[in-house]
């Protein structure tokens, strides 16, 4: 975790006149008003926010990036992070990957009644760091409470807006065989960090998930090196596999990598292999996949291994001609075999 985290997450939190979320902090009558006036509304402070309005009135020019997602993960703490910082992250790297500066987000929590105040406002708090870091600004947003036994502490949607930047063209038709397939970090992390902390599946580790937003990195690479990026993708549920079978399914050519050149930490392999999980198969939430034209690959590599969120990366194989719609990994060994999608639900909750 970083130090700006650890610092906020010491931050004091303000005195309320209650322990525990109840039903009525859902009611939407005055515990509802006092549960954002308390802290939400001054700790995501801003003039869109200010109006308490039930929507927001935004301005914004040029092709825009929407995106949503819902997170459900389990357990809400982890190492490195919580379900807070996770959601941020998740929307506003789905809104990078179309080549887009993140500006705006909605934030909504479905409570479990029982939740703590202290774990609650330790959410708050994260949230508040990763959308300061990331630079986007939340805007509106909805609160409920289900009773207890009816849902899992605590569930977070987000949807985001931002703006494309004018040299991105982000798109799976623009692929061609003989286009290099990077990695930006170390996979399989985050799926380990989680796994680290299950019931009845802990196990030493320092391990901690890779959650960060990307969105500074990669507006700076296509800065650099505009359309010759030519699709983006954050491995998240389904991991690194899925995202290659998806996008070979879509273009109909092949997708071969390589095993040696695939960054992973010792400890996260282990882990892998203790469990029985696939590697490429596990998630990631602070990782994307870059196909790009060949020409450019080292160079870009270079400018993304100098980011704090890029020292890992690696080319790790090229697109194809040959096994078209497949996805095929080299061996260490050197055989080869196809990589399919995963069946089933390798690790579920896990965002």
């Amino acid at each position: 975790m970083n130090e700006k985290i650890k610092m906020q997450l010491h931050c004091p939190m303000p005195k309320f006149d209650f322990e525990v979320i109840t039903l009525g902090h859902g009611s939407g009558g005055l515990l509802t008003h006092r549960l954002l006036q308390t802290g939400v509304f001054d700790l995501f402070k801003n003039d869109h926010l200010d109006q308490q309005h039930d929507g927001a009135i935004l301005e914004l020019s040029g092709k825009l990036a929407f995106s949503t997602d819902s997170y459900v993960i389990s357990p809400i703490f982890f190492p490195g992070g919580n379900i807070g910082d996770l959601a941020i992250n998740g929307t506003v790297n789905d809104i990078a990957m179309c080549g887009a500066t993140p500006k705006y987000l909605s934030l909504s929590f479905i409570i479990e009644e029982g939740l703590t105040m202290k774990k609650f406002w330790e959410v708050l708090v994260n949230i508040k760091t990763a959308a300061d870091k990331a630079g986007i600004a939340i805007v509106t947003g909805d609160t409920k409470v289900v009773e207890k036994g009816k849902g899992d502490k605590l569930f977070i949607n987000t949807s985001g807006i931002g703006v494309v930047h004018p040299k991105a063209a982000i798109h799976h038709n623009r692929i061609q065989a003989g286009d290099a397939i990077i990695i930006s970090g170390n996979i399989a992390n985050h799926g380990i960090a989680i796994m680290s902390r299950r019931q009845g599946l802990e196990f030493e580790t320092t391990i901690e998930t890779d959650s960060a937003n990307l969105n500074h990195i990669i507006i700076a690479l296509i800065e650099q090196f505009g359309s010759d990026i030519k699709f983006l993708r954050d491995p998240t549920r389904g991991g690194l596999a899925s995202v290659l079978n998806e996008v070979a399914e879509l273009t109909g050519l092949g997708y071969e990598i390589n095993q040696k050149q695939l960054p992973i930490d010792a400890q996260v392999e282990g882990a892998c292999e203790m469990l029985g999980l696939d590697p490429l198969y596990v998630a990631n939430e602070g990782l994307f996949v870059a196909i790009v034209k060949q020409s450019i690959a080292e160079k870009l590599l270079e400018q993304l291994k100098a980011d704090e969120n890029g020292v890992n990366a690696a080319i790790i194989g090229y697109v194809t001609e040959e096994h078209r719609g497949k996805v095929v990994i080299k061996s260490a060994i050197g055989g080869k075999r196809i990589v399919g999608y995963l069946t089933g639900e390798q690790l579920p909750r896990i965002c």
